[in-house]
């Protein structure tokens, strides 16, 4: 088990609007699993993975837009589940195309067989990667791709 040191890469965890009702929204939809557990998780994780982790869970479009304009030099990836938003803010979307690190994005749903104005994704073209409709263990492949992003390459002998 890798442990995060002083130096160890860091990730930043965002979660859009709604997500603080994660377990009992929509259960048959989200899940059951809360956005606390997964938080917990992914820190847990990350600590295996040699990460530090911070996570940020806002209902308002601009303090999402801040925190990832405030990512910018801090972070070394981020993941993002934008929720609704990810279909409306171009606002956050061109936040996301600022950054200059790996960004995955996020979603507990397949968003391609829900309703027709959620299957368009306004920041999957500026980010690295996209994950749905694998519900909350689509945040740990994130943050395990992420890892394999950011760590420093290991050399084979």
């Amino acid at each position: 088990m890798i442990q995060p040191s002083p130096s160890s890469p860091r990730i930043l965890v965002i979660h859009g609007p709604n997500l603080n009702l994660l377990g009992q929204r929509e259960p048959e939809i989200y899940g059951r699993t809360t956005l606390a557990e997964i938080n917990g998780h992914l820190t847990a994780l990350g600590a295996q993975l040699g990460l530090t982790l911070d996570t940020f869970q806002s209902n308002h479009e601009g303090a999402i837009v801040d925190h990832i304009q405030q990512a910018a030099g801090v972070y070394d990836g981020l993941i993002i589940n934008a929720a609704a938003f990810t279909h409306t803010s171009i606002a956050i979307r061109d936040a996301l195309a600022m950054l200059k690190t790996p960004v995955i994005e996020v979603h507990l749903s397949n968003i391609h067989r829900r309703e027709p104005f959620r299957h368009m994704s306004l920041t999957a073209g500026v980010v690295t990667g996209q994950i749905v409709g694998l519900g909350a263990a689509g945040y740990a492949l994130a943050l395990r791709g992420l890892a394999e992003m950011v760590r420093p390459a290991v050399t084979m002998v």
